[in-house]
């Protein structure tokens, strides 16, 4: 319980440190943006600002999550990590559709005179760097807490990456001339934005309405029936709380077998989710497997 709780904890560090490194960003690169003259590098600072507020809004809904149970909410206050991320999808969405329409304003009307200077570009490769390490060690930290919100940060952080490579390249090319690459990759970076905000809002709500992995499913499955002692598996299903999966299995067992026996064979199901898949909430009905009684 106390390595959960420190993994919980890291989990939360994970999303203060995102926060800490997009208000950074978001500000280097909307000056650089200005200053340079580059559409894509200020987009992108637009992008690194939503984020700010996408990951404030996880924090806030990781801190809640973390609440007991009360008499209001029997299954504990979990979900709240969800409804943060269907919140943050919201957030990024309207901000990207913004820059799509600046980008596509700047691109009909034929693109800048003036190509962007040099250090935009390499504000935005600098950046491209940076979210490629935050998002590996989100990634890292939201498989170790089964933090679905955690693994949405990490996942727009390698978002953050590419779009900050998409802006170097339009800065690049506006250098050699192609003075519509810049407001284009502003168009493409809106776009990118608004792709990632509905990835977000889709498995958030696939969530919120007790969808879950069959792939994963069939591996659990396939683990349980391997369990001795058990002759089938009747049913299986799960869903997600948070960060925690409450797996929900019928068994079949030998119909001889004493109550007793039964039990131990269900608490080893349960042993069995928690070690190899840290599922700690696994609900075993035991069944006895249908005999054919013959007669001679």
């Amino acid at each position: 319980m106390v390595k959960n709780v420190e993994w919980k904890q890291r989990a939360e560090a994970g999303a203060l440190l995102s926060i800490g490194v997009y208000l950074l960003l978001a500000a280097c690169k909307l000056l650089a943006g200005s200053l340079a003259g580059s559409d894509g590098v200020k987009a992108d600072g637009w992008n690194n600002l939503s984020d700010v507020i996408a990951s404030v809004a996880v924090y806030i809904g990781m801190k809640i999550a973390q609440k007991p149970r009360d008499r209001n909410h029997p299954y504990g206050h979990s979900r709240a990590e969800n409804i943060s991320s269907l919140l943050a999808a919201f957030l990024m969405m309207s901000i990207g559709i913004d820059v799509v329409i600046s980008g596509a304003g700047a691109l009909l009307h034929g693109g800048k005179a003036d190509a962007p200077d040099w250090p935009a570009a390499a504000v935005a490769l600098a950046s491209a760097a940076v979210m490629f390490l935050i998002y590996t060690v989100n990634t890292r930290l939201a498989r170790r807490t089964n933090s679905t919100a955690l693994a949405a940060v990490a996942k727009d952080n390698l978002s953050d990456a590419l779009v900050s490579v998409g802006a170097a390249i339009g800065i690049i090319g506006a250098q050699l001339e192609w003075l519509w690459l810049d407001p284009l990759a502003a168009l493409i970076i809106g776009a990118i934005i608004c792709k990632t905000a509905w990835e977000v809002f889709m498995e958030t709500a696939h969530t919120l309405t007790d969808g879950f992995d069959e792939k994963r499913l069939a591996v659990y499955r396939e683990e349980i029936a391997a369990v001795e002692g058990v002759r089938d598996v009747a049913d299986i299903k799960a869903r997600t709380l948070g960060n925690d999966i409450v797996l929900e299995v019928t068994i079949r067992v030998d119909s001889r077998l004493t109550v007793a026996k039964g039990h131990e064979i269900a608490d080893e199901v349960e042993r069995l989710m928690k070690k190899r898949h840290n599922i700690r909430s696994t609900h075993v009905h035991v069944e006895p497997e249908a005999r054919v009684d013959r007669q001679g």
